[in-house]
């Protein structure tokens, strides 16, 4: 029985994926993406101050982004890595300094080896834990980036720009379904608010989702696979409008000089209304140009609860570590597939680059193999699809 919860409980996750669901965090680890698309961003997003600039959790996905679009604007740019050796082989880190640290290490932060005094001006962490659980959230959502936050305030730094996540909001409000990752990033942003003064700052930026999270299945679909989303009943399914990496990268150092949301947050998606996700599997038939009707296949929100009760059960018969985490991997799958990640107020909508345009892209030039963010693919099936693509 537990071994086939485990089974469903597999199937439900690389589902939600594709949800906008992203609890592995893209930001600390290395991921394979090389994505190039660039978009046309607004006029603000060409801002430079000229000032010293370092980016925490740079070897992560959005983490890459930000250091490339520093460099591109001028900033002198300090890119923080756990593994310098990695960080080498990555174009994107070309004109920026690599700096190999350990930020889980407060005794180091703490004493000015991470941000020696007046080496830098302002700092974006992109720091996030792999898995959403608690042990790790409170550790890498909360503790590492809180480590980062005191060590630019102590090196003279005047603004700490944090990537958060808009989820965030449940945690305020103290919704009965809220995770211990929104609670860690919430707790987070007001020790921030705590720590703050006439000389040191912050800003948290909360996205909707990224496009990387959502795109998952393509590559299923074109091989005459169905899209699969989760029922809320007649049909719904959760809503989002997602935003590009380049733009959100954008978004995040446009905050150096932008006071608007000093000392708070800013919730940002991208320039769509918004697209649900059975809605995302008809256009993606259309972007591929596939005949006949849509092939979409509906899955039962009740899975969800099926699956995390039963491992919620085997965590409190047996006071399990374990499967406490895989049950709140499984609350975090959930929450995905039913909450809304949408921005409606037209200042919390960035970008130009709309989601149509980013399957339009990779539909044209493939997307590399990514385990954490693809829904029933695998490396052998994208390496297919980008073959497919590049002998066109």
């Amino acid at each position: 029985m537990v071994r086939r919860r485990m089974s469903l409980f597999a199937f439900a996750l690389m589902v939600a994926k594709s949800s906008g669901f992203s609890p592995v965090a893209p930001f600390l680890r290395i991921t394979s993406s090389t994505q190039t698309f660039q978009s046309n961003t607004p006029v603000a997003g060409e801002s430079c101050t000229g000032e010293k600039v370092a980016v925490v959790g740079a070897t992560g996905y959005i983490g890459k982004a930000v250091v490339r679009e520093s460099v591109h604007r001028g900033y002198p740019t300090i890119a923080v890595m756990r593994d310098i050796s990695r960080g080498k082989l990555e174009k994107k880190f070309e004109g920026a300094e690599l700096v190999q640290f350990d930020v889980t290490d407060r005794a180091a932060c703490q004493s000015g080896e991470l941000f020696p005094g007046g080496s830098v001006d302002a700092v974006v962490c992109c720091l996030a834990s792999r898995t959403g659980t608690k042990k790790d959230s409170f550790a890498i959502d909360y503790q590492a980036s809180l480590n980062c936050a005191e060590a630019a305030k102590a090196a003279g730094a005047r603004r700490f720009i944090l990537l958060s996540a808009y989820c965030v909001k449940s945690a305020e409000r103290n919704d009965p379904y809220a995770l211990q990752f929104q609670y860690a990033k919430k707790d987070l942003e007001e020790k921030l608010a705590d720590i703050t003064d006439e000389s040191f700052d912050f800003v948290s930026v909360r996205p909707t989702a990224f496009f990387k999270s959502v795109s998952g299945q393509l590559e299923v679909v074109d091989s005459g696979g169905p899209f699969v989303y989760f029922d809320l009943g007649n049909q719904r399914s959760a809503t989002c409008n997602p935003i590009s990496e380049p733009d959100l990268a954008a978004a995040l150092l446009d905050q150096i000089a932008d006071d608007t949301h000093k000392n708070t947050y800013w919730n940002i998606g991208g320039p769509d209304e918004g697209m649900s996700m059975r809605a995302q599997g008809e256009m993606i038939h259309d972007i591929l140009k596939k005949e006949g009707e849509p092939k979409l296949l509906g899955v039962p929100i009740g899975l969800f609860d099926f699956i995390i009760n039963g491992l919620q059960w085997v965590s409190n018969t047996f006071n399990s570590e374990k499967f406490d985490d895989a049950a709140e991997l499984g609350r975090i799958g959930k929450y995905y597939a039913i909450e809304d990640m949408l921005t409606v107020d037209p200042s919390e909508k960035y970008g130009q680059t709309t989601l149509r345009e980013h399957y339009q892209y990779i539909t044209e030039n493939g997307q590399e193999y990514d385990p954490y963010t693809t829904v029933f693919g695998s490396a052998e099936k994208k390496n297919a699809f980008k073959e497919k693509v590049e002998s066109k």
